[in-house]
């Protein structure tokens, strides 16, 4: 389970990027309860996503030269120097090099082999979202990949995650977890992307999800307010009910009403 205790290579932070902070702004508030607060010009209009008082995410405005919309997960790395290295020398890319946001931080933005995008996060001032797991906010990061073990390979290099296997029905579920920790500090999953009959191929990503109470009634809340519903609602016995969504701009994540835990 993610928590705010963040650990080495545990997603610790998130943002979205939107040709549309206000309308996607309005769009989150419906789903989650969110408020957002633009940032100033000394950090480029980067803006906050709050709920409750606490940060949940962050946003930005990009351009349509700039990239399409889109969720990026950050990881959490002690040496952002360190990381973008190991990225270069596993076969990834670095996007943007390692840089200081202010007092708060560093960060990076690179592409694995597969060009999927990701972030890492080494934290100053900011140790990174003020609240996981609870209801409307992050709860769990899942790869959409060509190559599982491949995948696993690289991030394993990079943030040193351990990786286990999940039996169910028909198959098991790969999932990932900081070094030296239990499964139950499992914080997201690698799944072939060519299995799930809603992804493309040609398109893997991080999907982040995001927790809520009644993952019908916010799946209907979004197609309502201009997204859509790329996977309705399923069920998964021990783990709960998921959907996958997009939001109006096209910015792809998953929402879950996850079981209770085993014996409560």
């Amino acid at each position: 389970m993610l928590t705010t205790d963040y650990k080495e290579g545990s997603p610790n932070w998130v943002d979205l990027g939107t040709p549309d902070t206000d309308g996607a702004a309005g769009f989150y508030a419906t789903l989650f309860g969110w408020d957002y607060r633009p940032g100033g010009e000394d950090v480029g209009g980067y803006g906050m996503f709050r709920l409750d008082g606490r940060t949940v995410a962050g946003g930005m405005a990009v351009t349509a030269e700039q990239g399409p919309s889109t969720w990026t997960v950050y990881f959490q790395s002690t040496d952002a120097d360190a990381c973008a290295a190991t990225v270069l020398k596993e076969g990834g890319a670095v996007v943007l090099e390692p840089t200081d946001v202010q007092e708060f931080g560093r960060m990076a933005l690179f592409t694995d082999p597969a060009g999927v995008a990701f972030a890492t996060w080494q934290p100053k001032r900011n140790k990174g979202l003020d609240a996981v797991t609870e209801v409307g906010t992050l709860c769990w990061a899942e790869l959409y990949t060509a190559d599982v073990p491949q995948a696993g390979a690289f991030y394993r290099s990079v943030f040193g995650w351990e990786i286990s296997e999940m039996p169910f029905e028909g198959g098991s579920y790969t999932m990932v977890k900081p070094a030296g920790a239990t499964d139950a500090a499992a914080f997201g999953g690698l799944v072939p992307i060519a299995t799930d009959p809603v992804e493309d191929a040609e398109h893997p990503y991080w999907a982040p999800y995001f927790e809520v109470v009644d993952c019908d009634l916010t799946a209907a809340a979004a197609e309502e307010s201009g997204g859509k519903v790329r996977l309705s609602p399923v069920f998964m016995e021990g783990v709960g009910r998921f959907a996958k969504l997009a939001d109006p701009y096209g910015a792809r994540f998953a929402i879950i009403a996850s079981a209770p835990p085993a014996g409560s």
